[in-house]
Formats: C-alpha cells, structure tokens, sequence
C-alpha cells in the first residue's frame, strides 16, 4: 500500500501560521501502519524539516482530512494558535471528519444506524462523455463535514462519482483514479483568513481524463463561487 510515486506535492501557500498545499491522490494523510511507505506527512517532512513538531503524534497539525483517493487543498497549522483557530473555524461549519475506510450510508438506508444530519450544495458544470460514456463535472460545496458526505450523496442520487470503487460496489475499476479534488479552501479564522484555490485537474486538455465536455453550463471563475453562495445561503 504504497502513495502514488507519480504525483508532486505543490505548495499553494505558505505563511507564519498555515502551510496550504495540493494533496496528490491515491496518497493517506498519516498513518502508524508501515506498508504506506509514503504519505502526505512524510512527503512535507521531507520539504520542509524546520516545519516538523516531535511533539505532535503525526510531526504536523493537519486542521481537517481528505480521502486517500482524493486530491486537492489541505491546509496544516504551523503552530498551536493556528491550529485551535483553525479547527474552531471548522467546527462553527459543524465539520466532524474521521478517519476510516468504512462505507458510510444515507439515512434512508435500512443499515444506517443514528443517522447524522448532512447537507450538500450540487452546481453542474458541463455534460459530456467521459471514455465514450455519459458525465456531468459538477461543483459540490459541503455544508457539514461528515466522513465519505460527498461521495454517499452523489450515490444516493444515482450518480457515483466516477471512479469511485467503493460506492460503485467495486464495479467502477477502469480509470486511473477517483475523479473528486477539493478545488477552493476558504477557512474564515482569527489568527489569518485562507482563501486558497488549486488548478483543475479534470479538463478535457488531459489526456489521462478521457473528458469530452458537450455543453458547457457554468464557467469554473468567481461567478460560479457567487451562484454557490447564493444555493447556499438559502440552506442556512
């Protein structure tokens, strides 16, 4: 259980209080099991030593979690200031993420047990193909932060995120990764306010994506994060 080789580690930001960088996927946050060879910690301890806490269980104050399988912006706190202003702000979004491999499920599943709120805003981007078959690329912005939340919603709706083999019921096997990257962090806190945003990694210009978009619905600029806001709002 290796992180993917391939993949470069791009520092998006960096100051005093916060190391923003853009998470490869295939490639496990931290972990104390030794067949991953390679993870995100091990990869920033390796740029950037002077960064490292021994006193920390994991070297970094990492403030939230992404999937193995899912790339894009995750921000570490670079001190204990940082990291409690950072974690609060997650916790007024009502953000709880775990970790773990277990599949979760919808409260309107029979084997779901205490089922938690969870809210998701879904924007459709384009529709097209993707390897000869039907796609939309969407913007999906989570209201709370449950474990999976964005994968078990576009399941229960009849529309698994490409790749994604374990909601697919281990059927979807042929592309070469779980198309869902975390694209915008916008982490409003009192120590320093993030806004930090990575490039697309699912245009129809990579070859690897198979992507051919037919009608283009919205733009991927500040327009489509203002349509966002606005579907959002409305949630509250």
């Amino acid at each position: 259980m290796e992180g993917n080789e391939n993949n470069t580690l791009d520092v998006l930001y960096r100051s005093n209080n916060f190391l923003v960088v853009n998470k490869p996927y295939d490639l496990v946050i931290n972990s104390n099991n030794r067949n991953y060879k390679s993870t995100l910690q091990t990869e920033i301890q390796m740029m950037f030593p002077e960064l490292v806490n021994p006193e920390l269980r994991h070297e970094f104050h990492f403030v939230h979690r992404l999937d193995y399988a899912t790339s894009g912006v995750i921000c570490l706190a670079l001190n204990k200031q940082a990291a409690k202003a950072a974690t609060t702000a997650f916790e007024r979004e009502d953000i709880r993420e775990k970790n773990g491999n277990h599949r979760m499920c919808t409260g309107g599943s029979a084997f779901c047990e205490r089922p938690r709120d969870s809210r998701t805003v879904l924007l459709v981007l384009e529709t097209g193909t993707r390897n000869g078959k039907p796609a939309t690329k969407v913007l999906l912005c989570p209201k709370t932060g449950r474990r999976h939340q964005l994968r078990v919603h576009c399941s229960h709706i009849g529309h698994t995120i490409i790749g994604d083999y374990t909601y697919s019921e281990r059927q979807d096997t042929e592309p070469h990764r779980t198309f869902l990257h975390s694209f915008r962090l916008i982490l409003q806190n009192e120590v320093e306010n993030l806004d930090v945003s990575t490039a697309d990694p699912f245009s129809s210009s990579e070859a690897m994506n198979r992507w051919i978009p037919i009608n283009s619905l919205q733009v991927l600029d500040s327009s489509v994060f203002a349509t966002i806001d606005e579907l959002t709002s409305d949630m509250s």
